[in-house]
């Protein structure tokens, strides 16, 4: 029976590149997958295609459908995103797989709303950190406040990604990379709910993932541990489950 694979994570931890990597190396296997397409109240983004990547909507159109029957919206790093259930059940009409491609939020929604129960999933979270380095940082000898550590590594990277896109920034742009550098803790905390967990070392714009044709190092990693749970694979390496505790 298909299922819905989700792919969730902080942004700019590699979920793109990940995808990427999968279609080339499985091509049979993604040709399957349909990705779904989310609302969003954004402007689009260099090279982002409305209906493609999004469908870019005014925030108060997305506000409405939080009181429409068949939709679910959530707040994510600033703005909202909104997705059609039925959406699901087209894909799935049609023989393919509903591929979810994004933050863990919406993710967690459909959860707590129930609509995950209808659907066979596979849930797997993108991390840029491990169990073992979470509980190293957050020990107290090592006195690291675990949100800004967190969130000066998102800000780094959010910045480096948008600064090879754009020669100059904008004030939008320094506050998209702020809203995505906050939300990255809370995105974390949300990773105990996912059955796998997988660590990605290499950011969207890394060599790693395709700058030599096959992905090197942590890329190839994350690459192999995807394909082999979407093949249905018990053994895995992957980081998870994490406990509800693991970041206070």
């Amino acid at each position: 029976m298909s299922r819905i694979i989700i792919l969730a994570g902080p942004g700019c931890v590699g979920k793109r590149p990940l995808f990427a990597a999968f279609r080339r190396f499985y091509p049979e296997t993604a040709a399957k997958f349909k990705r779904l397409v989310l609302f969003n109240d954004r402007s689009p983004y260099p090279g982002e295609d409305d209906g493609v990547d999004y469908y870019f909507r005014s925030r108060m159109e997305l506000e409405s459908m939080r009181f429409k029957e068949g939709f679910v919206v959530a707040d994510v790093r600033g703005n909202l995103q909104a997705l059609e259930i039925n959406q699901i059940r087209r894909i799935l009409d049609e023989g393919n797989i509903p591929y979810y491609e994004g933050n863990p939020f919406v993710p967690a929604k459909l959860w707590d709303e129930g609509i995950l129960n209808q659907f066979a999933h596979l849930p797997i979270f993108l991390s840029p950190l491990s169990k073992e380095e979470i509980l190293f940082l957050r020990s107290p000898e090592r006195r690291v406040d675990l949100n800004g550590f967190v969130r000066e590594v998102q800000r780094r990277k959010l910045l480096r990604r948008i600064a090879s896109r754009k020669q100059y920034l904008s004030l939008k742009d320094l506050e998209d990379i702020e809203h995505g550098s906050v939300s990255a803790y809370l995105e974390l905390r949300e990773a105990w709910k996912f059955r796998h967990i997988l660590v990605s070392y290499d950011s969207g714009d890394g060599d790693n993932w395709d700058a030599f044709h096959y992905p090197l190092g942590n890329a190839r990693k994350s690459l192999l541990s995807f394909a082999a749970l979407v093949a249905g694979h018990e053994h895995v390496e992957e980081d998870g489950p994490w406990p509800q505790d693991l970041l206070p």
